[in-house]
């Protein structure tokens, strides 16, 4: 069998503004031994800049929405005059044209990463009999779906995506970056106009309706007055979230931080590894997560994490989780688990296995496989690159 090394290789993603997925990409081209370029189908956002920061090239093909269908000779014709090995497409939008544009562009080495798919809703949007259809009907035209974790990988297959055309790759994470900084921990604890002896409550992720930040918000008017809540992230809930700490009473002790680059970009403020040194806890209580990359990032800042959904902890042994604790339930749960958590005291802030396990690096290794397997003379199979 004759093993092809990808050279250049195209990364088609719906959007580019600030998201797990969307940073993920741009932090895994930066340990990719491949020459990437990216389309964006719409929306370059922050992370297109940071994107072209690094060196990327980026396009945008300016996409109006959902159905128009002119994208996609556009996306056939750029991927036609890239001369692209290989191409990888990220969510769902771009999976279904990007596959469909590739096999009309004569490339076949396509690959798929499936960032956000849960057991009832997929990037926000309910799993309908269409939306599931039309899925299964554009991954048959490419040669490998990365599944995020075995859990996704899992869905996958009950989806009936043939199990020898998925590959497990986990999200990585620069674990140097987001290292526990004493330093950084009081100057944006300082510039935050955090009281001094706050105990801080975190959640790291989009405001929206999904990732159930309401819930942190009722959990934080039973916790003493001391106890603080800073939201990292920018999203269409921020004013009902506003709203649900006014009637909480709890106003004067949520602080929104927007949304916050992984690395520093030149925008003022702090960036995410030194708002995770701020925090004392991270709380994820988002019901339903592919991945859970939030957490692990907590488990890398040394952080105790509370979380709902966690498949990255969940697919772990429990020894290796270090200081995460699954909470089932409301606010109540989470307050009751967060009054428990300050009670036992702090602890040295030092990574635990779990996060050592999802580094970059390592995440990187094991899609150059993918990569070498769906650039093969066989295409039938995955043989050789990770299964689980």
């Amino acid at each position: 069998m004759t093993v092809r090394q990808a050279r250049k290789a195209l990364h088609i993603i719906t959007g580019l503004g600030v998201g797990g997925a969307e940073q993920q990409l741009r932090l895994l081209l930066r340990h990719l031994p491949v020459d990437c370029e990216v389309v964006t189908l719409t929306n370059p956002g922050a992370v297109a800049d940071g994107l072209a920061a690094d060196g990327v090239r980026v396009h945008h093909l300016g996409m109006a929405g959902n159905r128009d269908l002119t994208a996609l000779p556009r996306l056939a014709r750029l991927i036609r005059s890239g001369g692209y090995d290989l191409v990888h497409t990220h969510l769902y939008r771009a999976c279904v044209y990007g596959r469909l544009a590739a096999r009309l562009a004569g490339v076949r080495a396509v690959v798929a990463t499936e960032h956000s798919l849960g057991d009832s809703q997929m990037e926000g949007r309910s799993l309908t009999r269409g939306v599931r259809a039309l899925y299964l009907a554009s991954e048959r035209l490419g040669r490998a779906t990365v599944a995020v974790s075995p859990t996704v990988a899992d869905r996958l297959k009950r989806w009936g995506v043939p199990a020898p055309r998925i590959a497990v790759v986990p999200n990585g994470i620069d674990l140097a970056r987001f290292r526990f900084d004493p330093a950084a921990r009081h100057r944006t604890r300082q510039r935050l106009g955090l009281p001094e002896g706050a105990y801080v409550v975190g959640g790291v992720g989009r405001l929206a309706a999904g990732k159930r930040f309401d819930v942190l918000i009722r959990a934080l008017a039973d916790l003493p007055p001391d106890c603080w809540l800073l939201l990292v992230g920018g999203g269409p809930e921020e004013s009902v979230l506003r709203r649900t700490a006014h009637e909480a009473g709890v106003t004067d002790r949520v602080l929104f931080t927007g949304e916050r680059p992984y690395v520093p970009d030149g925008t003022p403020g702090p960036d995410l590894p030194a708002l995770l040194s701020a925090m004392d806890v991270l709380a994820s209580p988002s019901p339903e997560e592919a991945f859970g990359l939030a957490v692990v990032e907590g488990l890398a800042a040394g952080l105790p994490v509370l979380y709902a959904s966690c498949p990255a902890v969940a697919d772990l042994p429990p020894h290796t989780t270090g200081p995460a604790r699954r909470v089932t339930g409301g606010p109540d749960a989470f307050a009751r688990a967060l009054a428990d958590t300050r009670a036992s005291g702090p602890r040295p802030r030092g990574a635990p296995e779990a996060a050592r396990h999802y580094s970059i690096d390592r995440s990187a290794g094991r899609l150059m496989d993918v990569y070498r397997a769906a650039l093969s003379d066989s295409s039938a199979s995955l043989q050789g690159a990770p299964t689980s």
